[in-house]
């Protein structure tokens, strides 16, 4: 499965992949989780499974979903701050909306 996680400029958003990575490995479930800036989000979408949005993104969701959609990419909206993320609860969002990890 792999997973991208992107916040503005992409410094939280590797703080939250380093936490799923670590809960995902934790599970056994082979994931590659990386970090992505806005800027650099159209590339680093190429064969994701999904996308996870940092909450204070929420302003340009639609945006982000029209990314997304373009990639064929489900996106969720990560709950609460990026940086003091949950990796169980983040990984268990990206299975949610992919379904069964690869």
């Amino acid at each position: 499965m792999r997973i991208v996680v992107v916040c503005g400029a992409g410094a939280s958003s590797t703080f939250a992949a380093l936490r799923i990575r670590r809960a995902a490995e934790a599970r056994g479930i082979a994931a590659d989780v990386r970090a992505a800036g806005e800027q650099t989000l159209a590339d680093a979408l190429a064969d994701a499974d999904a996308l996870l949005v940092g909450v204070h993104l929420a302003d340009r969701l639609a945006s982000l979903e029209e990314l997304a959609g373009a990639a064929s990419v489900p996106l969720a909206v990560l709950p609460g701050e990026t940086r003091t993320l949950d990796g169980d609860a983040a990984l268990d969002l990206a299975i949610a909306i992919t379904g069964v990890p690869r």
